[in-house]
């Protein structure tokens, strides 16, 4: 991918080491707040949790980490830098305004609006609090662990969650929780699987238009992205782990189910073609 020299994302959050919390692009509401606590002696993160503001708890030192990890944090920037791009624009064509996800870097764990989280999870978003979450350490895991090296694979990853951020905002996922809450687990998990295969839909057609308006995907690039979307579908993970794949347990989607999708919107770069809750589109 051709990304380095990119404009960076203003909404990276970075938490990672020791669970702090440097906001990118932050606030002054927010530091005036840090002060007037701290004049009066007490915790800031008592007038932060009345007033909805984050903890301002500094991050490490420029030079402190790994030079290649923080080459893969700047590099995540410009990702979502490039689904801001994607997004604005389908939004803005569609007479609406794309409000723009924030992204927050840990390690380890995490507290967020949907609760705590272990890195282990993997990368998530939350509906929440409008936030994606992510441990860079999930990238080695995505190499070593699925087999699915390279900085598009990677990408990829982004712009699925980045994808559920505009279910969020379509009204799509808080329509699939209310549903799924009514139905029997089989069916629950059927929708659940239309919801990711939308996020890889939605994740391919940023794909095409980074490509195509932008000239960020170098040759092979393509290949990458399917490599990752199939190394997570659910009957791979379950043979990984050595148990019997039943569909009616799936909630992300086969390898093929993945790829196919992403491939979809990747080829089209049209929205209305990643309807993946129409009836026979999985």
């Amino acid at each position: 991918m051709r990304w380095e020299g990119r404009r960076r994302s203003s909404n990276v959050e970075d938490r990672r080491g020791g669970g702090g919390r440097a906001v990118v692009g932050g606030g002054i509401g927010t530091v005036v707040l840090v002060v007037l606590a701290l004049a009066l002696g007490i915790d800031p993160s008592a007038l932060l949790q009345f007033s909805g503001g984050e903890s301002p708890a500094t991050a490490p030192a420029p030079g402190s980490r790994p030079e290649a990890e923080d080459r893969l944090a700047e590099f995540v920037s410009v990702i979502l830098a490039d689904t801001e791009e994607t997004w604005g624009t389908i939004f803005q064509n569609a007479g609406l305004r794309y409000e723009e996800p924030r992204l927050v870097l840990f390690t380890g764990s995490v507290q967020s609006g949907c609760g705590g989280a272990s890195a282990r999870m993997g990368p998530f978003y939350c509906p929440a609090d409008r936030r994606v979450y992510l441990d860079l350490s999930f990238f080695d895991e995505l190499h070593t662990r699925f087999g699915a090296p390279g900085d598009m694979a990677q990408a990829y990853v982004i712009a699925h969650e980045v994808g559920h951020h505009v279910q969020t905002l379509l009204g799509v996922s808080g329509r699939v929780a209310a549903q799924r809450s009514r139905l029997p687990t089989a069916a629950a998990n059927d929708l659940s699987v239309r919801q990711e295969l939308q996020a890889d839909c939605f994740a391919g057609l940023w794909g095409h238009h980074a490509d195509r308006s932008r000239g960020l995907l170098d040759i092979g690039d393509l290949e990458e992205a399917l490599a990752a979307a199939a190394a997570i579908g659910d009957d791979r993970l379950r043979q990984q782990a050595g148990r019997v794949a039943d569909p009616e347990t799936f909630t992300h989607g086969t390898a093929a189910q993945r790829a196919h999708w992403f491939r979809v919107g990747f080829e089209t770069g049209d929205p209305d073609r990643c309807d993946t809750f129409a009836p026979g589109s999985t």
